[in-house]
């Protein structure tokens, strides 16, 4: 005898069947989107340590440019006072310079045939105008000064004949270098 089975068990199963996919689908689907919940956390954790880490990069970077804005203002300083200290030392050895000098000219010059009218110090330059009563008291006066530490070459510029107060003595004019002694 031949039985025939009129239960729909196929029907049931293609139900479970499908019944199952949409379950492993879904359950799929839902894998998928909590992984990608937790890609995108992860991702926007990294962004979030990362932005604090570059605020952290701009307060240091602006304290940096701060502590290089001072440390230039200080180079500046330094540099000028430098400068200063450079002005005072000349100034400090042109002072005691021009007392030799003077000093010098003071014991070199004999005061029985030759007079001072003028000194100008330019620099290393040395400008002495005068009178004598000769040539020859020029020229010994000349070897005098060259004799001096703290004169070097001495050029005669000029020398004429000037009458004052009725005696005819002889003007002349020195061109002289100054030495640092």
């Amino acid at each position: 005898m031949i039985r025939i089975n009129l239960l729909p068990y196929r029907e049931e199963k293609k139900k479970a069947s499908a019944h199952r996919q949409i379950v492993i689908g879904g359950a799929s689907l839902g894998l998928f989107f909590l992984l990608l919940i937790l890609l995108h956390l992860h991702m926007s954790m990294g962004v979030a340590g990362l932005e604090a880490e570059v605020g952290a990069a701009r307060v240091r970077l602006d304290a940096l440019t701060k502590m290089t804005g001072d440390l230039e203002k200080f180079k500046a300083d330094k540099e000028t006072l430098e400068k200063k200290i450079g002005i005072i030392k000349d100034l400090e050895m042109d002072r005691t310079s021009s007392v030799h000098i003077m000093d010098e000219l003071a014991s070199r010059i004999s005061p029985q045939t030759e007079w001072l009218t003028s000194i100008t110090q330019t620099g290393n330059g040395l400008r002495v105008e005068g009178v004598a009563i000769s040539n020859p008291a020029i020229a010994q006066f000349m070897k005098r000064l060259e004799d001096s530490p703290y004169i070097g070459t001495v050029d005669l510029v000029a020398s004429k004949q000037t009458p004052i107060s009725g005696v005819k003595l002889m003007g002349f004019v020195l061109l002289c270098s100054a030495e640092k002694g």
